[in-house]
């Protein structure tokens, strides 16, 4: 379980193709401590470590994973946005976080408000009923809320300066692809509903 807010920002040291899995090296932020098995969401892909040494850990990914978010896309020297699970005694700052992302969305617009941006994404139709304008939105592994929902298909999230330099997301240009996870209250809410109407 994770909160969004993320810890660190650090760098993809390599990439390798491993049979049908990619396997990723990504730069172990300094002061870290890892553990084989531990879990680490990197841009949002809640991922295990399976091997680490002291300025790297390692990561893999299985084809589920690969067709269902950025992961394929990773690359040497990619920013990455990492948050370590959560404890017991950690502050919920965020939202409530899974790590298993739902769809890629694409960046359709990008706005500046002073010192702010307004971006907006657009994203698969099956994740509208989840999504709603002042709700929680996971984007990258950032927990965001919904400003607005203009146009069917897309959201805009609104980003302050803190976040735009303490995360990837200031480096987000049109036509980048994202990670998006919806919030997970609103897919049990939903799926109550859903469930309570099939038995009337």
């Amino acid at each position: 379980m994770f909160t969004g807010i993320i810890q660190a920002t650090t760098k993809i040291v390599s990439v390798e193709k491993k049979d049908t899995c990619l396997r990723v090296r990504v730069t172990r932020p300094a002061k870290w401590s890892i553990a084989l098995g531990q879990s680490i969401t990197v841009d949002g892909i809640c991922s295990t470590v399976v091997a680490f040494g002291k300025t790297y850990f390692d990561v893999e990914y299985m084809p589920e994973t690969l067709r269902k978010t950025t992961a394929g896309q990773f690359m040497k020297d990619r920013t990455v946005n990492l948050e370590r699970s959560l404890t017991l005694r950690d502050p919920l700052d965020g939202s409530i976080v899974s790590g298993h992302v739902d769809a890629c969305g694409t960046v359709t617009v990008i706005e500046h408000e002073g010192e702010s941006w307004l971006i907006t994404l657009s994203y698969p139709l099956t994740l509208s009923k989840y999504i709603a304008a002042q709700g929680s939105i996971v984007v990258n592994g950032v927990s965001l809320t919904v400003a607005q929902m203009k146009k069917k298909g897309t959201f805009t999230v609104a980003l302050i300066p803190y976040t735009l330099t303490h995360t990837n997301l200031g480096g987000l240009r049109k036509k980048d692809r994202v990670n998006i996870e919806i919030d997970v209250l609103a897919r049990y809410v939903v799926h109550a509903l859903e469930s309570k109407n099939k038995k009337k």
